[in-house]
């Protein structure tokens, strides 16, 4: 079974993101900060991390690098996930290093197909970097 690390501080939030990941097949571990989000992702090594960029304590762009940083391979897809969408924030978003970026609300009835177009993506294309909202591979 496929693994995903939801890290979201919005209990709301967090349930319908595990329900709809939970019903896609995922198995869920849930983290409601960055640091926590960071400790997860290097113990557990999940398949999938979507990742809310505004945290308490550190945020989720910062939580992201230093995941990268962790990790010696640096391959796990995290997935940026914000409601508070500014101009850049896409960009500031993939240069942290997230996979792809989707923006809330999101569309229960399109997220899973999102995810694993975003997934699709990572898997072709070298740079690990993918926009599901643009539909294009990587990101200068």
């Amino acid at each position: 079974m496929k693994r995903a690390l939801v890290v979201e501080d919005n209990e709301q939030g967090m349930y319908l993101l595990s329900f709809i990941l939970t019903k896609g097949g995922y198995e869920i571990i849930e983290a409601t900060t960055g640091e926590a989000g960071i400790e997860l992702a290097v113990k557990e090594k999940p398949d999938l991390i979507l990742m809310d960029i505004w945290l308490p304590g550190i945020d989720g762009l910062e939580a992201t690098k230093r995941i990268r940083k962790s990790e010696s391979d640096g391959e796990i897809p995290i997935i940026a996930i914000t409601s508070h969408a500014m101009s850049g924030d896409r960009e500031r978003a993939l240069a942290a290093g997230c996979t792809g970026y989707i923006e809330k609300p999101i569309n229960p009835e399109t997220f899973l197909s999102e995810i694993e177009k975003c997934l699709r993506k990572t898997r072709t294309v070298s740079a690990g970097q993918c926009d599901p909202q643009r539909g294009t591979g990587r990101q200068e």
